[in-house]
């Protein structure tokens, strides 16, 4: 096992999920890619950017997610683990399923949050939808 990829969303539980993900490419002395798919650009869903202040707003949003990545992956890289930190825009499954292929990833780690009704009817499940279509063995954490 070379490559591990630990997807996190920057929520509760990023912590838990982040140490499991180390302890498995500690023990196999693997490379640890953190990823964290951000929403997609509003262009890409269909909608206009809108005003210049809801731009500013999104890019401030993306360089907080892109600091807290390298933060994490700088913690990791010091306990010893070699790690790199990856923002993808996108749509998570899709992007996770691309990042899996490309990177050679042998293992995934991601964890489990538990939703209402409604945000699964309108959101899906990404651990359900990886585990349902993940070429590669995925370990879920529960958060």
């Amino acid at each position: 096992m070379k490559n591990i990829l630990v997807a996190v969303d920057l929520k509760e539980g990023t912590d838990k999920i982040l140490d499991n993900a180390f302890e498995q490419a500690q023990n196999f002395k693997a490379r640890l890619w953190i990823v964290h798919i951000s929403a997609p650009e509003p262009e890409f869903v269909g909608y206009e950017a809108g005003p210049q202040y809801i731009r500013d707003m999104r890019a401030t949003e993306l360089k907080k997610e892109h600091h807290e990545l390298k933060r994490l992956s700088d913690n990791v890289n010091f306990k010893g683990v070699e790690a790199e930190s990856l923002l993808i825009n996108g749509g998570t499954v899709e992007m996770l399923a691309a990042e899996i292929d490309k990177l050679h990833v042998d293992l995934v780690v991601i964890g489990h949050h538990k939703h209402g009704f409604l945000h699964n009817a309108f959101f899906g499940r990404t651990d359900v939808s990886l585990l349902d279509n993940s070429k590669v063995p995925v370990l879920v954490i529960p958060t």
